[in-house]
């Protein structure tokens, strides 16, 4: 075992193809439906990825290469929801040889704006495009990835925090464990001393969203839209009753809940 890397321990997926290795991790970036933008975010952290850098080859990321995809990679990093068939095909191909997988941004972890035609995919398709192209393929109802694979790790986020995305790229290489995620954005909101948004009579996500961004939405004076997703501690009936005291709209809070989360909660209900 001495000098020997172990990929893929993780309480998520335990039978994820662990195996040791002597070499650098090969690592392979994937995109479904978004809009790149989880991917640009990881262009800005050049400095950051340095710490890693010597823990992980980079063997296929179409944004910055044009080098054709390998049959072989260690870790996928997949930003995008799953909205086609080729996706579904795409990414039981990846989990077959990925020993782990890493979903990043709200549309590849929670369905994310996608994810608002769940369930009417033809019909949004024919109001956007008419006829819809052949080049679409056949459409799926939008959802996230894990709907599909069993996904090791995930950066939450519309784009990603990509400092997180970093930490959770060593703790893939180094046989770590994912944060469970509990804590919601209210107690980071409190901690920031910032002025609660339902004091200011105005509907706020953060007491159901998952914490970890560092708020800059509220630190830019808007109120949070729940990007990451619910957080594992969220009771949404007690958010409705804290709404509801406010003397908010509680039908409001729950259609700015689906923006981000419908994908997400039709999931957990099916």
């Amino acid at each position: 075992m001495a000098g020997k890397k172990v990929f893929g321990l993780n309480q998520i997926n335990p039978a994820s193809h662990a195996l040791e290795h002597k070499e650098a991790a090969k690592v392979a970036v994937f995109g479904l439906a978004s809009d790149f933008g989880c991917q640009v975010q990881m262009t800005n952290i050049e400095r950051e990825l340095l710490d890693v850098l010597g823990m992980f080859e980079l063997v296929y990321w179409q944004l910055v290469s044009s080098a054709p995809l390998p049959e072989d990679f260690d870790i996928a990093i997949i930003e995008g929801a799953v909205c086609t068939q080729e996706h579904v095909e795409t990414l039981q191909w990846i989990r077959e040889r990925a020993k782990v997988v890493i979903a990043i941004g709200a549309c590849a972890v929670t369905g994310g704006i996608p994810g608002l035609a769940r369930g009417n995919v033809d019909d949004f398709a024919k109001r956007v495009y008419g006829d819809v192209p052949a080049s679409c393929g056949s459409m799926a109802s939008p959802r996230p990835v894990s709907d599909i694979i069993a996904v090791d790790f995930t950066v939450p986020g519309c784009p990603i925090e990509p400092l997180e995305l970093v930490a959770v790229l060593q703790r893939a290489l180094m046989g770590g464990n994912p944060e469970a995620g509990g804590r919601s954005m209210c107690g980071d909101c409190r901690l920031n001393e910032d002025v609660c948004f339902f004091e200011r009579g105005r509907i706020c996500l953060g007491l159901v969203t998952r914490a970890g961004c560092g708020a800059p939405c509220i630190k830019l004076g808007y109120p949070c839209n729940g990007c990451r997703g619910l957080a594992a501690s969220a009771n949404l009936d007690s958010a409705r009753d804290i709404v509801a005291g406010y003397g908010l709209d509680v039908a409001d809070f729950d259609a700015r809940l689906q923006i981000f989360n419908k994908a997400g909660q039709d999931s957990s209900r099916s």
